[in-house]
């Protein structure tokens, strides 16, 4: 399906707010239940949105609400009635895909007017690779494809040749003299956290209470004389303010403390220390955090 993201924009002359096309993106039903149905496109599609409109397979346009969105994993579902949703998409396992393999990608290149193309490809690598989102950085699990990813081809479907829908797409590198580096989120990772936004409208994750800036950014100065690191430690993640009553101000971590492993794992950066919380632990687990503090 089409998705077109509504916003709010002030006409210059009238000084009206207006509703206006903001963009437009692709989305995959995937579940039809009662009278709704359920999609799945990418956050950045929906993003900033006022309203959303689905585009379905006969041209006709529907509300869309949103049930929830995740900016980090830049996925969000939407419900529509079900009312002219003849077919859901299913699932592969998309631990199962191999290097080589034949697969499509469904979407609506450049807007609703190619809605529903489909390009071919095969699977070009597997792949962790670090992204920049408004909710931080991060890294993620993606299956590189060289099946032609446009614009509006973002929330679309990745499948195999089982019609099975193997990965979102969700990005591609867009740089003159570079084709065929398209990136879809595998659908081993878009299950669990689809589950989680429907089930709760959002995604529940620890939380520390700080803000942190890779030691790796900083200068050697501000490393030496203002976090007193030894000259062997280059990386990690330096705490810059502990937020009142935080688990962080709880444990007792400061300002100027520098992380450098949680429960024994070494932590180089504020993405590693992200990763693992959020993949290796739980809201309400314990762990121990291993600090530099005054060089010691």
């Amino acid at each position: 399906v089409g998705v077109v993201n509504i916003q709010k924009q002030v006409d210059f002359f009238s000084e009206q707010a207006q509703d206006t096309e903001a963009g437009t993106g692709s989305g995959v039903i995937f579940k039809k239940e009662g009278d709704a149905a359920y999609i799945v496109t990418n956050n950045h599609v929906i993003e900033g949105a006022n309203k959303v409109e689905v585009a379905l397979a006969n041209g006709k346009k529907v509300k869309a609400q949103i049930v929830g969105a995740d900016a980090l994993t830049d996925l969000a579902v939407l419900k529509i009635p079900a009312e002219g949703v003849t077919k859901v998409a299913s699932f592969g396992d998309s631990s199962k895909v191999e290097i080589g393999e034949p697969v499509a990608a469904i979407g609506n290149p450049l807007g609703l007017d190619l809605s529903r193309t489909v390009t071919e490809g095969i699977v070009s690598g597997k792949r962790t690779m670090p992204v920049s989102t408004s909710a931080g950085d991060w890294e993620i699990d993606v299956i590189q494809t060289d099946a032609a990813i446009n614009p509006g081809n973002s929330g679309g479907a990745l499948i195999n040749s089982a019609g099975q829908v193997i990965g979102i797409n969700s990005m591609k590198i867009a740089e003159t003299g570079v084709e065929g580096l398209g990136f879809a989120i595998p659908s081993e990772n878009v299950k669990p956290i689809v589950e989680q936004l429907m089930k709760d409208g959002k995604i529940k994750r620890p939380y520390l209470g700080v803000q942190l800036v890779d030691v790796a950014d900083l200068s050697d100065d501000v490393r030496t004389n203002e976090l007193k690191l030894p000259s062997n430690i280059t990386s990690g993640a330096a705490i810059t303010s502990v937020e009142p009553f935080s688990p962080a101000a709880e444990a007792g971590l400061k300002s100027k403390d520098v992380i450098t492993a949680i429960n024994g794992e070494k932590i180089d950066s504020v993405s590693a220390l992200r990763k693992y919380l959020y993949t290796k632990t739980a809201v309400g687990d314990r762990i121990n955090v291993t600090v530099y503090r005054d060089g010691f």
